[in-house]
């Protein structure tokens, strides 16, 4: 398991009965979660207090309760990075706190290469990943389809203090790019991607992590320099565990480029049971 330790602004308060408290900065809110199926044994005022609470609605989606006037979006940080959070209507706040774990390992991975690294972030959401590449001196490309998230990390780059760096945002769908990418001739130091389990393209195309994962991994390291830093996959696909991360990273860039490889559930310590929640799995291969 790697718990993502040492937040000062996020604190994974408690869990019970579906439901996890977490404070962001100052402020506390209260989110469903699938992997809480253990009870609550009592709802302490802690609980009542939360400053907003995710409801999920029988037709699908949900709604937030707010109990007291907060923030459209606050900024919380990590290790000298800065980033906005904002409750969405599908009760995430813009920032997976578990992937600290992540960014401190690929942080000291570009800082201690010894060379000008380029990182390719495919499905990047709001750029946890980009901005920690670029903070730690990488050049990054920076590609999700949507447009809505693309301007949310640049919003957090320029947060981070590191709007000078050189980070190219890319609004378009990822297999396209990485395929234009092998067209052009383009290669990458570095590539993270966090998939979907499923999706479809703008040309009804479909993806389904199952079956386009190997294919899509084979695809990307055709885009990789001869001498690659490290490919990171992250999952959070049920049914998909650490194994089977483990085998397409050992046949596709273990059987090419040898290495080293990582894997295993990443999560999140939980102050009042001392427990640790899991959030996903990760596959790392560094050279």
């Amino acid at each position: 398991m790697f718990a993502a330790q040492d937040w000062k602004d996020y604190e994974l308060i408690d869990t019970g009965g579906g439901e996890k408290l977490e404070r962001w900065g100052s402020i506390v809110l209260r989110r469903p979660d699938p992997q809480i199926i253990w009870p609550l044994p009592k709802e302490t005022g802690v609980w009542r207090g939360a400053d907003a609470r995710y409801h999920r609605s029988s037709s699908g989606g949900g709604s937030w309760e707010y109990r007291k006037d907060i923030p459209e979006r606050w900024t919380i940080s990590y290790r000298g990075l800065s980033f906005h959070i904002k409750p969405t209507g599908f009760k995430h706040t813009g920032l997976f706190p578990e992937q600290a774990v992540n960014w401190s390992w690929m942080m000291d991975k570009i800082r201690s290469a010894g060379r000008p690294i380029r990182v390719l972030n495919l499905f990047a959401y709001t750029g946890g990943a980009s901005v920690a590449c670029a903070s730690a001196g990488a050049e990054v490309c920076h590609v999700d389809a949507s447009k809505g998230v693309v301007q949310w990390a640049k919003e957090n780059l320029q947060l981070s203090g590191l709007g000078d760096r050189p980070v190219r945002f890319i609004t378009d769908d990822v297999f396209k790019f990485v395929q234009r990418e092998q067209r052009r001739g383009s290669k990458y130091d570095a590539i993270i991607m966090d998939p979907p389990s499923y999706g479809r393209g703008p040309n009804g195309e479909t993806w389904k992590l199952e079956t386009n994962l190997y294919p899509f991994v084979e695809t990307c390291m055709s885009i990789l320099t001869d001498k690659p830093l490290f490919f990171l996959i992250n999952s959070y696909t049920t049914g998909i565990s650490a194994t089977v991360l483990h085998n397409v990273l050992a046949l596709s860039l273990g059987r090419t480029h040898g290495g080293t490889i990582t894997c295993g559930e990443i999560g999140l310590p939980i102050t009042a049971s001392k427990l640790t929640l899991p959030c996903g799995i990760l596959g790392r291969w560094e050279a």
